[in-house]
């Protein structure tokens, strides 16, 4: 294992905050592998903070984007980055006040309203460009069987968090994962969804080694 909090993917900067997560979906990458193209994501301890992420970003600025800046930040690692919100929310700040020309993406299960047992969403707004939110279905049981949530209202909380973020005016997307061992959803059902629910829709195609 490793503390690898801040890495590049195709040119992109990801923030990888903790392991924890409300789902065990069994598409996950990090059932099969420790790492991203060679970066060991699985943390030793979910003790950092957010100074830990904002000197490994800036240690990876000063290395990797000198030549080409950056456009772009994704909070997204081996688990669900809304876990540790009081970071997200510290880092997601320093990065605008800092670099204010960087659009900030959340990828996330959609959970985090459940878990705080409050609408979190108000308080991302200004920090977070666009939330990828994790759909994964067209109907709950098909939901559950992909993505084992841990707790039985995770596809009605996923679905309510999608909207407060499109209430809220922030850019939202519905994605789907598709093709899982010749699994097919109904990609036409699900794109309605994410359509009633006022976000756009994509189709992430499954890799079978991941990155």
């Amino acid at each position: 294992m490793a503390n690898t909090l801040v890495y590049l993917l195709d040119g992109k900067i990801y923030i990888n905050l903790t392991n924890r997560c409300t789902n065990d979906c069994i598409f996950c990458l990090r059932k099969d592998k420790s790492d991203v193209k060679g970066q060991e994501l699985w943390l030793d301890n979910e003790n950092s903070t957010a100074k830990d992420v904002i000197e490994q970003l800036e240690r990876l600025i000063k290395q990797h984007c000198t030549a080409s800046p950056f456009t772009e930040v994704i909070f997204c690692g081996y688990g669900e980055p809304m876990m540790k919100l009081d970071v997200l929310k510290e880092v997601a700040k320093y990065i605008k006040d800092k670099y204010p020309d960087t659009k900030i993406r959340v990828n996330t299960n959609g959970h985090a309203n459940f878990v705080y047992k409050r609408n979190v969403v108000p308080e991302l707004k200004g920090l977070v460009d666009e939330f990828s939110v994790s759909l994964n279905g067209a109907k709950k049981d098909e939901y559950d069987e992909l993505s084992q949530p841990k707790f039985d209202e995770a596809y009605d909380e996923m679905k309510k968090f999608i909207k407060a973020c499109s209430d809220e005016g922030i850019s939202v997307v519905a994605s789907v994962v598709e093709g899982y061992k010749g699994r097919h959803l109904d990609l036409e059902k699900c794109e309605q969804i994410a359509k009633d629910l006022g976000a756009k829709f994509r189709v992430r195609e499954w890799i079978v080694n991941g990155y």
